[in-house]
């Protein structure tokens, strides 16, 4: 469960260039829920998960996980309760380290490390049988080096990689959005899998509308750093795309251009 309240984070406080990210943000996610979040860009859709994770400290607000305070927590001190997967998929491994020490990192995360082997015999099987579920064929080449993989098979790994030690909340920032579509599609569908089987709860930034509505069974609108719509249940289930965009030019109280949000 993620409940945050009264969030605001200011970059630049006090400078010329000075701007409020996210203006009070009250926000609650319940167990085992999955919420995609849109909006524009600049509303604040990145900076509410970077300040979940422990990425960016409020000024103001608090953020608790699983009923744990943990608005000045570090992120190192989150770990085992936080896991993520980015949008760059360079970022969530390691390329110089092979894909079974990928592997043993992330299920050792948030845990204490001591000095005996980190990949005995059972540990192998257990990422090998991880892998062939992907039906990619990557069960074959655990020692090679993750840098010879695809954008796309490294994704992939990186959202098997994040849901191996069992976090309380799993943050999503765009994580499609550089793979090509059908890897894409892909992904999308291990994502949907993968949060089914673990029961994480799951906070999905995207740019599209069409994922907005197919992904999870909640979607909030950010805007000027302010939650702005928040559907679920048949609400949700009775909107198309361009119900989306009208009901987001109605709380705006204004149009918006063609390319503020796409429509996928």
């Amino acid at each position: 469960m993620i409940r945050v309240t009264g969030l605001e984070v200011v970059f630049g406080k006090g400078t010329p260039l000075e701007k409020k990210a996210l203006s009070g943000v009250d926000f609650i996610a319940g167990e085992s829920q999955f919420v995609s979040v849109i909006g524009s860009n600049g509303a604040g859709k990145s900076t509410l998960l970077a300040a979940i994770a422990g990425d960016v400290l409020p000024q103001a607000g608090r953020i608790e996980i699983a009923g744990v305070d943990v608005t000045r927590q570090p992120t190192a001190a989150r770990a085992g309760r936080i896991a993520r997967v980015f949008q760059d998929p360079l970022a969530g491994s390691c390329g110089r380290l092979t894909i079974e020490e990928n592997l043993a990192l992330a299920d050792a995360r948030g845990s204490r490390r001591g000095f005996g082997l980190a990949i005995g015999r059972a540990r192998r099987e257990m990422f090998r049988h991880r892998l062939k579920e992907l039906g990619l064929g990557l069960e074959g080449r655990l020692e090679d080096q993750m840098a010879l993989l695809s954008g796309g098979q490294r994704q992939a790994l990186s959202l098997v990689m994040a849901t191996m030690a069992q976090a309380n909340v799993l943050l999503l920032d765009e994580h499609t959005a550089a793979l090509d579509p059908a890897m894409a599609e892909f992904v999308l569908d291990l994502t949907r899998r993968v949060v089914a089987e673990t029961g994480v709860t799951t906070l999905m930034v995207t740019h599209s509308m069409r994922q907005a509505l197919d992904m999870g069974d909640r979607t909030v609108m950010l805007h000027e750093g302010r939650v702005i719509l928040d559907v679920a249940g048949d609400e949700r289930r009775n909107l198309d795309v361009e119900d989306l965009i009208h009901m987001f030019r109605k709380v705006r109280g204004q149009d918006i251009d063609d390319d503020s949000l796409l429509i996928e």
